[in-house]
């Protein structure tokens, strides 16, 4: 009996996933997982480009602001609640769409997550009270120095990530990058990866327009609202710790929208690396016509 398969929509941000998650799975008459991190979480809608209203109508998602920032949600919740969805789908349909540029959200799906060691929890507290005490700074060189390979790799302006890997490194002893696996969690279902790509520039481009939309829609708003739960890890990201500063005076309006739009084409430049190392996924460019990738996914389900 043939496997259910799970078609994977991934790219850098801006590039038209969403889009093309929605053509797909009406094309199939399916429904949207969608693995995008930064739109789990129902108080944040305009600094995640959330899909809109219509967009939602149009298809089925699933794990679209399901959770809150109050609450704790790991990739790990992701990944069993999701293959759970998916086990469900499967029952009555012989394939589902997978969308987001969350790379690791996706492995997790994918292919399993990685095994990493028990972390006492006081090695978790000297790392955010060397984070309070020394900055951000000393923890980067710390990580740079024990693990270049994960230095290279994470966001290192995200405090979360940073302590995350140090303290990995400094439980075990080891890196945090060599416990990443090339090992493939056996799946009840086959995989099959769509990339969206365009020349840099107009995915610059693309992302600047994004920012100056979201502003015009509310997003100074919407971070004022949260900016009392700035500290909260769900509100590390970008889009909304610029603004968190612009309103504690440590910059100006102008340089947090510079900002936003820096980091996130900072953000699509680390995931296209991330994206890059997988060989399995078929890459478009960003405007091809949806028959051509239709075609193509199936001819591969023949």
């Amino acid at each position: 009996m043939q496997k259910p398969l799970l078609i994977c929509v991934v790219g850098p941000t801006a590039i038209g996933k969403t889009t093309l998650g929605i053509q797909i799975a009406k094309a199939f008459s399916t429904e949207i997982i969608s693995a995008d991190s930064r739109q789990f979480y129902k108080e944040m809608t305009i600094g995640t480009a959330v899909p809109s209203a219509e967009e939602l109508a149009a298809v089925t998602h699933h794990f679209i602001q399901h959770t809150s920032i109050f609450e704790k949600y790991t990739v790990g919740d992701f990944e069993r609640e999701a293959i759970n969805k998916l086990r469900e789908l499967f029952k009555t349909r012989n394939m589902a769409v997978l969308v987001g540029g969350s790379g690791l959200y996706i492995d997790a799906v994918a292919k399993g997550l990685d095994k990493f060691p028990e972390i006492d929890p006081k090695v978790r507290e000297e790392l955010n009270a060397a984070l309070e005490n020394n900055g951000i700074e000393y923890l980067q060189k710390e990580l740079e120095k024990a693990d270049p390979t994960t230095f290279k790799n994470i966001d290192i302006k995200n405090p979360r990530r940073i302590i995350r890997a140090l303290e990995i490194f400094r439980s075990s002893g080891k890196p945090y990058s060599s416990f990443i696996t090339s090992q493939t969690t056996q799946r009840e279902f086959t995989t099959l990866y769509i990339g969206l790509k365009a020349e840099r520039p107009l995915v610059y481009d693309r992302i600047n327009q994004r920012v100056d939309t979201m502003l015009a829609e509310g997003l100074l708003e919407e971070a004022e609202r949260l900016f009392p739960h700035k500290d909260l890890n769900s509100l590390q990201t970008v889009g909304y710790k610029e603004l968190f500063n612009y309103f504690e005076d440590a910059i100006s309006k102008d340089e947090a929208i510079e900002e936003i739009k820096k980091n996130t084409r900072r953000f699509a430049k680390r995931q296209v690396t991330w994206f890059r190392k997988n060989e399995a996924i078929q890459w478009f460019d960003y405007n091809s016509p949806i028959e051509n990738i239709l075609n193509y996914i199936q001819k591969k389900t023949l």
